[in-house]
């Protein structure tokens, strides 16, 4: 009894039937836009201004979110007590998209031969400095709104905790040429996990 090859069990010793595999699939994957290779050369790289734009946006969503739910909760059912809490939800939101753009200027990273460098924060600055062998995951992220703006956010994920990176407010181009050099890097520079 013969079986029909696209049917047939996969056994790992005799390889994999590819048309098993894309019976059914798309056609076509999105790939990297760019090839580009990143130079580890010790200097600091700034995110996209996009991301200002991009989270002024989502806080003024959140603020007229706010604001009808306030004004709903105060006519509809006569609480007039829920400007309390949203007037201080609102005020703190409007402090932090004050001082928004002198935090996206804080956000920087640098490549160096071993390790890539992360800085943040203005009052509370904070330096992180991640080995290239001891990156388990480079991930890149894109919400509906930081689509529309062009940006993404590239999170690296090593073995402790604490010392995972997030990178909000890369141009595509960016985030996809820095996540193909932190592969290729931290290929050359496994270390034993």
């Amino acid at each position: 009894m013969t079986q029909n090859p696209e049917t047939a069990p996969l056994n790992p010793a005799e390889g994999t039937d590819r048309d098993a595999l894309d019976q059914g699939t798309y056609t076509q994957l999105r790939t990297a836009r760019s090839e580009a290779r990143l130079e580890l050369d010790g200097t600091w790289h700034q995110i996209s201004p996009r991301y200002v734009v991009s989270q002024i946006v989502q806080n003024v969503i959140f603020i007229a979110f706010i604001a009808v739910v306030a004004l709903v909760l105060s006519l509809v059912l006569d609480q007039d007590w829920v400007w309390i809490p949203a007037g201080v939800i609102l005020l703190f939101t409007v402090i932090a998209l004050i001082i928004l753009p002198r935090q996206a200027r804080a956000i920087g990273y640098m490549l160096r031969a071993d390790d890539i460098v992360f800085r943040k924060g203005i009052l509370w600055q904070r330096m992180i400095a991640v080995p290239y062998g001891r990156m388990q995951l480079v991930d890149i992220t894109q919400g509906p709104l930081d689509r529309a703006f062009g940006i993404s956010q590239l999170k690296m994920v090593t073995a402790a905790a604490t010392t995972g990176v997030q990178i909000p407010g890369l141009t595509q181009s960016a985030s996809e040429a820095l996540r193909d050099t932190l592969i290729e890097v931290a290929e050359t520079r496994r270390t034993g996990l």
